[in-house]
């Protein structure tokens, strides 16, 4: 026995499937051909034109390396215990008489060069020489300039000046710039150890600060005066 609802739904499908259209293929072509001629394609009001669309959510930036070269890159902070000493003189520059009669000859025969000292390491250097520092110096970019402050020598071709163990550096000025920096080739260092197969490959690939010499100068009797040295009989 079938209930009311089967019994309605059993009727009912022969007449929905009378009544939907039987379309054959020649139909089917000439319902559509007939619809897509009736119904004339939208036109857009707006003008059309060559811009971009306005963008709903901001363009992802991309991420550029920077270069060692061009860019500046972040500073470090250098800790307290390794900042330069700051040059404090409490009295005058103090010579001999004896210096201050032979240093016009130094001064005036050129090119002159320096034994500069950095971390200990002594540098011969004269003006217009290239200097490669064996590290990368940090907290410097390209185009700064340096002065080193510390020397054992001063010299001339025929006149030298030795320092106790340094020249005061307020007889001489020195400065450099930095030009840039230097990498060496990719190095690749091959570990072992005994009774083990597996081999350990390190890389290495180190920086070094390149820097050149633009002046090294020696200063003369009036510039001393002028500054107000001390003269005395004692050879200092």
């Amino acid at each position: 026995m079938f209930s009311r609802s089967t019994l309605t739904r059993a009727l009912a499908l022969p007449l929905e499937q009378a009544a939907r259209p039987s379309f054959t293929n020649t139909a089917l072509r000439a319902y559509l051909h007939q619809s897509t001629a009736t119904t004339p394609p939208s036109q857009s009001t707006e003008p059309l034109s060559a811009s971009p669309r306005a963008q709903s959510t901001p363009p992802l930036k991309r991420y550029k390396k920077p270069n060692s070269l061009t860019s500046n890159p972040p500073r470090v902070p250098i800790p307290e215990t390794k900042q330069p000493i700051a040059p404090t003189f409490n009295a005058p520059l103090t010579v001999s008489q004896s210096l201050l009669d032979t240093l016009p000859h130094l001064t005036s025969q050129k090119p002159h060069y320096i034994s500069a000292h950095l971390h200990d390491r002594p540098y011969l250097v004269t003006e217009g020489d290239q200097l490669r520092l064996p590290f990368l110096m940090p907290n410097v970019q390209v185009g700064d300039i340096l002065r080193f402050n510390r020397a054992s020598v001063l010299g001339s071709r025929d006149f030298t000046l030795k320092g106790k163990p340094y020249v005061d550096e307020r007889l001489f000025e020195c400065r450099l710039r930095v030009v840039g920096v230097e990498s060496e080739p990719l190095r690749v260092k091959e570990k072992t150890k005994r009774r083990r197969r597996h081999v350990q490959r390190i890389t290495s690939k180190h920086r070094y600060t390149v820097l050149r010499v633009m002046e090294v100068k020696i200063k003369t009797v009036e510039e001393l005066q002028a500054e107000g040295v001390t003269v005395t009989k004692e050879e200092a």
